[in-house]
C-alpha cells in the first residue's frame, strides 16, 4: 500500500513541477502574475510535503 501511495505522491510532485513551475518560468505575464503563480505553486508543494510526511511517518 505504501508503494502505491509513494508512486501517487511522486506523480503529483511531477505534475506540479511540470504544470506549476512551467508558467512561472516561461510565462509572458506581468511580474505580479508570475509571483502570484509562484506563491500558489509553493503552497501546493508545502501541502504535498505535509501530506507525504503524514502518510509515511513512523508511528510508535
Amino acid at each position: 500500500m505504501k508503494v502505491v501511495l509513494g508512486f501517487v505522491m511522486f506523480v503529483l510532485y511531477a505534475l506540479v513541477t511540470m504544470f506549476g513551475l512551467g508558467p512561472v518560468l516561461f510565462a509572458d505575464g506581468t511580474d505580479q502574475e508570475r509571483m502570484f503563480t509562484l506563491a500558489v505553486v509553493i503552497a501546493i508543494y508545502v501541502a504535498l510535503t505535509i501530506i507525504t510526511y503524514l502518510i509515511f511517518r513512523k508511528k510508535k
